[in-house]
């Protein structure tokens, strides 16, 4: 199974570029397969990494083995045309280790400060995937209506990765989950909601257009939290860190909702732990993951060690140190964590 990281958004990114990029020559030293970032442009609060792609740029630069993923590329945004020679030219530079989650985008502020009509976010997407990928691909491309209209064109510049990088679509609703089982795209399973729903929507949505939901599942991306520790005494100490700071999240992100504090409800530790997390001791761990991929046929798991920036990087790295040397040769009895391959997922 593939194992990943995800998490460092927020309070996670803070600090000096060099320390926040050591993290990551850590975990590629560890042997993790991937790590994942998210876009936010032009948000009304810091965010210290607004593009996934120049931080990928910078973080396979300084890297050996480590695949580099977008969590995604909001395609409204952007020019398809242009993110497509973007994406090509990272691939290139990282000799094909750069993974590609494409989606549609839930943030309303930057939709705003570039004065995109949010009623035309579904079209932007569809269409800046398509043209996305054929541009990938090598193909001629052109639009002459919707929002992006230019004469046919190829990419200058070509990946590494073919027919093209793998390709991901981040997305919860019917519509959504529904175009990636029509471009047999594999999905990025989130955290919240976790993926029951998400995954009963795929392989509603396979029937429907016979498409092959096993293929789909096995490519698609899991995440999960992860709090592991050399005794379960050390892991309950830590879970009873996070319980207050994640309801005073949930309390911040409900109020943009303009929900009072006092209708949120309290964190229903046993049912969050049973559902989004993977926790206990190196063991347990290595049991929970391997029961997953059985459960669900998804080979690649996105690890969020720090708890969404909840918990510090240094305790994340503990974390991930511990979860490199005692469960991932377990998920691997064969391979040794030194020897991991990076072999860019099937997507075809």
């Amino acid at each position: 199974m593939r194992i990943d990281l995800a998490g460092w958004t927020r309070e996670a990114m803070h600090g000096e570029p060099r320390e926040f990029f050591s993290i990551f020559e850590r975990a590629d030293a560890f042997g993790f397969g991937g790590a994942w970032f998210s876009e936010f442009r032009v948000p009304r609060s810091s965010w210290r990494y607004p593009s996934p792609l120049l931080l990928a740029s910078a973080l396979l630069a300084r890297t050996e083995r480590l695949r580099v993923g977008t969590a995604v590329l909001v395609l409204p945004l952007h020019h398809p045309l242009m993110l497509a020679e973007d994406i090509a030219q990272v691939d290139f530079q990282s000799g094909g280790r750069l993974d590609v989650g494409l989606g549609r985008g839930t943030e309303p502020d930057a939709l705003d400060a570039l004065g995109i009509d949010p009623a035309a976010t579904r079209e932007r997407f569809e269409l800046g995937t398509r043209i996305v990928r054929n541009a990938l691909r090598g193909a001629m491309v052109a639009s002459d209506d919707g929002p992006w209209r230019f004469g046919p064109r190829t990419l200058g510049n070509h990946a590494v990765q073919q027919p093209h990088p793998p390709l991901y679509v981040a997305g919860s609703t019917q519509e959504s989950i529904g175009f990636a089982v029509s471009q047999d795209l594999p999905l990025l399973l989130s955290l919240e909601p976790p993926e029951a729903t998400q995954l009963a929507r795929l392989d509603q949505c396979a029937v429907e257009q016979g498409r092959n939901a096993a293929s789909l599942r096995r490519r698609s991306s899991l995440a999960r939290y992860v709090c592991i520790g050399a005794s379960m005494d050390a892991v309950h100490a830590q879970l009873a860190t996070l319980w207050p700071q994640l309801h005073a999240r949930r309390i911040f992100f409900a109020a943009k909702r303009g929900v009072a504090a006092v209708d949120v409800p309290a964190i229903d530790a046993a049912k969050v732990l049973a559902e989004q997390f993977i926790w206990g001791t190196p063991q347990q761990c290595a049991e929970q993951v391997l029961t997953l991929q059985a459960r669900l046929g998804i080979d690649s798991l996105r690890c969020v060690f720090n708890a969404n920036g909840l918990w510090s990087n240094a305790d994340a790295l503990r974390g991930m140190e511990l979860f490199a040397r005692e469960v991932m040769p377990a998920l691997k009895p064969a391979q040794p964590v030194s020897e991991i391959s990076t072999t860019p997922l099937p997507q075809e």
